[in-house]
Formats: C-alpha cells, sequence, structure tokens
C-alpha cells in the first residue's frame, strides 16, 4: 500500500462559490480569507491506497485482496475488472484539531467546507496520480453507503478498512463503532477503471442530496435492479 500527501490548493473565490455567497458579502469573504489563512500552514490532506486483484466473483459478491463484500452494483460494476484501488482519503487531522471559537456556527460552517473542499481535492490528486502511475483511463468509484446504500451498506466499511490494517496510524483516519470515519472530512471506497462514467448517485432516487453529484436514473437503476 501507498501514503500520499496531497497538495492544499483550496482558494478563496472557490469555496465562496461552493457556499453560493453573493458577491459583495464582505462579511462571509473576510471570515473564509481569515480561516484559509489559519488552515494553510497547518493543512495535510493525506491518502492511503492499495493496488489490490479480485479473487473471485459470486453471485453478488466480490472478493478483493481476501475480502468479501457483498453488493449487486459493485459485482455488476467490477465484472470485467481484475485490479481495483481501494483507498481512504482525509483533509487530515491537523486540520480537524484547529481550534475554532465555541458556538459560532457561521465560523464552523465555513469552516466544514474549506476540509470538504480540501478533501475533495486530494481525492482527484489521488485519482490523478493512480491514472498516471498505472497507465489508467477512466475510472469510476463506489464506496460503501454511498447512493443505493441498502445494495452496499455503510457496515462494510469494516472490511475496506480492513485491507489497509491501521488507517489511524497511517494517515489519522478512525473507523467508529457505527462505520463513520474520524476526521469527519474523510471519504473511502473503491477506484477502478470503466468504460462507461459510473456514479453511485445515479441510483438513488432521493431528492434534495447536497452530496448529490449526477442526476437519479431511472433507466440506470432499473438495469442494475431489474426487479426492484
Amino acid at each position: 500500500m501507498k501514503i500520499l500527501q496531497a497538495p492544499f490548493k483550496v482558494q478563496l473565490e472557490d469555496i465562496l462559490r461552493k457556499m453560493r455567497v453573493k458577491p459583495g458579502n464582505d462579511r462571509i469573504g473576510n471570515l473564509v480569507r481569515e480561516l484559509l489563512e489559519k488552515a494553510r500552514p497547518i493543512a495535510k490532506p493525506k491518502a492511503v491506497y492499495d493496488v489490490a486483484y479480485i479473487d473471485s466473483k459470486d453471485g453478488d459478491t466480490v472478493t478483493i485482496a481476501g475480502v468479501k463484500f457483498t453488493s449487486h452494483v459493485l459485482r455488476i460494476n467490477l465484472d470485467k475488472v481484475e485490479r481495483v484501488f481501494p483507498y481512504v482519503v482525509t483533509c487530515g487531522r491537523e486540520m480537524d484539531a484547529m481550534p475554532l471559537p465555541p458556538n459560532d456556527l457561521m465560523v464552523s460552517f465555513c469552516y466544514d467546507a474549506i476540509k470538504e473542499m480540501a478533501v475533495q481535492q486530494a481525492r482527484s490528486y489521488l485519482q490523478e496520480h493512480l491514472t498516471g502511475t498505472y497507465a489508467l483511463g477512466q475510472m469510476s468509484r463506489m464506496a460503501p453507503g454511498a447512493g443505493a446504500a441498502e445494495d452496499w451498506p455503510i457496515t462494510q466499511q469494516k472490511e475496506l478498512f480492513s485491507i489497509f490494517g491501521d488507517t489511524e496510524k497511517l494517515i489519522g483516519v478512525k473507523l467508529t463503532d457505527t462505520c463513520l470515519m474520524i476526521p469527519i472530512k474523510s471519504v473511502s471506497g473503491i477506484l477502478f477503471p470503466t468504460e462507461v462514467k459510473f456514479e453511485a448517485c445515479q441510483l438513488c432516487p432521493r431528492e434534495n442530496c447536497v452530496g448529490r453529484r449526477a442526476p437519479y436514473d431511472a433507466a440506470m437503476a432499473q438495469k442494475y435492479h431489474p426487479t426492484g
């Protein structure tokens, strides 16, 4: 397995755009600028990944590096794939531990947006690294609990994390008893090469999801769950 430290390239304009702050809102702009100035010297977004091979495919299960995952959608997506890239990416303990004024909801909201963008950039950095290092083309990703969560439940985070061993020692990410990650602004999953771009959001009909990356696709949902 390999560990990457990703650059912290979060820019003020990107955060304000993400937060949909209107031009001229100096109060929010100055607050985000101040938080960015404090975060830059300490921010160390990072990732751990492994190059893993599929041992077997049986029914709705896929065994990767000796670890069994149960997901009909994952099984279909990996039907013609033999090599995958499990990963965990985080904004880093350093950012997560930065002291903030207590009970200031606006500060917390702005800083969460900064950490969210940091982890998204780190995951993009990881994907670019994988593409260049392993001569890969288009890639897609899946994660336990994302999209149609009933297909691949979040409890399988335990199996995913078992591939890496002590993730807290490696990159500072701990998995709780309820399978949430600490720092909260961390993401995990499996990246895999694909001819057609796949987003788990395409299978999820839940409306008004702030994390949605692609619109619900009823035809695709029917393809993956023809009897659903």
